[in-house]
């Protein structure tokens, strides 16, 4: 394995998924909802770190992360009349931890018996004490902790939960994961159009190869090729698709230098293709303008047009025209992401801004388990005036979430048969 390409790749991964859940985070806390965990990476716990309410940890298994939202998910405290439970309270003698077990480890602790508790809206415990029978109701402070098995969590009121939120907060919140991923590529590609320029529509001569065929023939950067062997030339793209189609053949150009037209004749070299076969070049590289104003609009067109082409690939993938085996898991994505890093740090950039935009698209898919299906719920939410049963919201993404694990592991066993071959 190359060192270079591993730490690239992790990069590149712990980027994309921290800019995406940091989007869901930041809009949880704007809405007021308790963020209990930020997570890169899924499985076993490899690295945690606590800060106000939240938990920040680094996973094992690198396909994905989380932002765990109180009331996102069935809720984690659930005490029923009769539980035995131990009571600490504060200066305002409310309750501020709730020991679930392990009460011998909390001696200060005042053990009671539940009549009735609501955590949700009320905040108070209606109880027995143990050892005098006699009855309280106490109030449970909004910041009370929860323990069981020793480990420690926030309480979280009906109002810092998701679903007490509008739809417009719960969609904001989840459809700002992949927002930030475009915004990402947008920032990147402004990036590069201000460090290296932005790519000239227009044929105009760039820099020139030593000994290249252009070179030999006179042509000097900033010259704009008007035809070639008489045929208009309008755009890059046309010449650089008419000098592929034409590898060791004579072409004749007509160019404009300063408002001077000349005539210049040169003989392609031929080289191989990525895609097999030989193409034609010149030894010339593409002209780039520098300006900040076409730099923050190549930010946007760029990441826009690569959005498009993205969704074509989809839409063919639907339709049938592209089979499975064009998909590509973590596997056939560090394979790829091996090929980039060799040709250079500029290439590894934009295609992180292509995997950006790529995360945010497929994350807005209506399928359950990802962004885009959690949105379709609630959608039908304001549809309905009223949201869906969470039980079978849950369910439904459990299954999503199942399938898609398959679909990873499908796709990964492809990845690996590919590098084999």
């Amino acid at each position: 394995m190359n060192f270079d390409t591993i730490i690239a790749f992790i990069f590149m991964f712990g980027l994309l998924v921290f800019i995406h859940e940091l989007g869901h985070l930041v809009f949880a806390k704007r809405a007021g909802m308790l963020a209990r965990e930020f997570a890169i990476g899924f499985g076993p716990k490899i690295f945690s770190y606590r800060k106000d309410e939240t938990l920040y940890t680094v996973r094992l298994l690198p396909i994905g992360g989380y932002v765990r939202v109180a009331g996102d998910d069935p809720e984690i405290i659930d005490l029923k009349p009769g539980y035995h439970i131990g009571l600490e309270f504060n200066s305002s003698n409310h309750v501020n931890k709730i020991i679930v077990n392990n009460k011998s480890k909390h001696p200060n602790a005042k053990v009671v018996e539940v009549e009735q508790i609501d955590l949700d809206h009320e905040l108070i415990i209606d109880c027995y004490d143990v050892e005098t029978e006699e009855r309280y109701q106490y109030q449970v402070d909004r910041k009370a902790i929860f323990v069981m098995d020793e480990k420690e969590t926030l309480i979280a009121p009906y109002d810092r939960q998701f679903g007490s939120k509008s739809v417009g907060k719960k969609g904001m919140q989840i459809f700002a994961g992949p927002l930030m991923n475009f915004l990402l590529a947008i920032a990147i590609f402004i990036g590069l159009g201000l460090f290296q320029g932005v790519p000239d529509d227009n044929p105009v001569v760039g820099e020139l190869q030593d000994g290249s065929p252009a070179e030999e023939a006179g042509l000097v950067t900033g010259d704009e090729i008007v035809s070639i062997d008489s045929e208009p030339i309008a755009s890059w793209t046309d010449f650089v698709r008419y000098v592929q189609e034409r590898p060791n053949e004579e072409i004749n150009l007509t160019v404009d230098r300063d408002g001077e037209i000349l005539e210049q004749s040169l003989t392609t070299m031929s080289v191989e293709s990525p895609q097999g076969g030989e193409i034609g070049q010149v030894g010339i590289a593409r002209h780039y303008l520098d300006d900040p104003l076409l730099a923050i609009k190549f930010g946007f067109t760029q990441t826009y047009d690569i959005a498009v082409l993205i969704l074509q690939a989809l839409g063919q993938l639907v339709t049938g025209q592209l089979s499975l085996d064009a998909l590509a898991g973590p596997v056939g994505i560090y394979d790829a992401t091996d090929d980039v890093v060799q040709t250079g740090l500029t290439s590894f950039i934009m295609w992180t801004a292509m995997l950006s935009i790529n995360l945010g698209i497929i994350n807005l898919l209506p399928l359950p388990a990802l962004d885009g299906g959690r949105l379709l719920f609630i959608i039908l939410e304001a549809l309905r005036g009223k949201p869906i049963d969470p039980e079978k919201e849950g369910f439904v993404h459990f299954i999503g979430f199942a399938l898609l694990m398959l679909l990873m592991i499908v796709v990964t066993w492809n990845d690996i048969e590919r590098l084999f071959m």
